[in-house]
């Protein structure tokens, strides 16, 4: 069952996804439509899984939700770099790639973490 206390990573996946609506839009406006759309998917996607693993019926489901959400933030890194490193696209803010390194960073703890208990 949910708890409406704090939590740390439900908090910063949302942030994010927030902050990936506002750079696709950035992306739709240049006409990338295609990688407006992949980003916009696989960034708040992040925030969807983190937030359904709150509410597993057991402990292996929530590490599978959880691993879900680490693979969408791998694959919105991958997206942000190909943006970056692109000279036909805008790049995004710096502010993305600490977000999304930290998240995959708390993700990745998340699951050692409830793999030992």
């Amino acid at each position: 069952m949910r708890s409406d206390k704090e939590n740390i990573i439900v908090n910063k996946t949302f942030e994010f996804a927030l902050h990936i609506i506002e750079f696709s839009e950035i992306l739709h406006k240049t006409h990338r439509f295609s990688l407006a759309n992949q980003i916009f998917k696989s960034g708040t996607s992040i925030g969807a899984n983190v937030r359904e693993a709150q509410n597993a019926e057991s402990k292996a489901d929530f590490i599978h939700k959880i691993k879900i959400a680490a693979k969408e933030a791998d694959e919105t890194e991958y997206w942000l770099l190909l943006c970056l490193q692109s000279p036909h696209l805008d790049s995004p803010d710096e502010k993305l790639f600490f977000e999304i390194k930290e998240i995959l960073l708390i993700l990745s703890k998340i699951i050692s973490t409830s793999k030992i208990k």
